[in-house]
């Protein structure tokens, strides 16, 4: 538990440290994007919208082996990564709500979970990384770590990695 109150710390902490930087400078490269998303747990399709030029909405679908189904939410602050064009770092916090049938689903980390019938997964969710868009291309490149509490078959925390290929409209 420890653990994870250092961890919300931190997130909360560079949010409040990424929004009075010189975040405004930055310009999206797209407006919208959808794509695919293959993460530790699910695997799915995603889309990614800016509401302003510094923040985002995200939203995943992912499937989850061997029968189960995650809705994703995530809003995201976003600012140039490297002084390089194209590139970006983002961070930023959500919830995820589904459903997971009876059987053997194995953790990120290793540990095996046995669910003897349906069980319904909601929690909260974090978001932090990387996304390059490749230049003169509508494609959109991304790598990030999304840590994870599980609070209604918990409560347990993790940290799973997460890559993504959208094309941007």
């Amino acid at each position: 538990m420890k653990r994870t109150a250092y961890f919300l710390s931190i997130l909360i902490a560079l949010l409040f440290i990424g929004t009075a930087s010189k975040a405004q400078d930055y310009k999206p490269n797209y407006q919208f994007a959808a794509g695919l998303k293959f993460g530790g747990y699910e695997n799915g399709i995603s889309g990614k919208y800016f509401m302003t030029p510094t923040t985002s909405i995200e939203g995943e679908l992912g499937l989850r082996s061997p029968h189960g189904l995650v809705v994703t939410g995530l809003y995201e602050i976003n600012q140039k990564a490297f002084n390089i064009e194209g590139f970006k770092f983002y961070y930023g916090f959500g919830a995820h709500i589904g459903a997971v049938g009876a059987g053997y689903y194995q953790r990120f980390n290793g540990d095996n979970e046995h669910f003897t019938n349906n069980q319904i997964l909601l929690g909260a969710d974090g978001v932090i990384g990387l996304e390059y868009v490749i230049p003169q291309s509508p494609i959109a490149v991304s790598l990030d770590l999304n840590p994870r509490i599980e609070l209604a078959t918990g409560p347990f925390f993790d940290i799973a990695p997460g890559l993504g290929v959208k094309y941007c409209f």
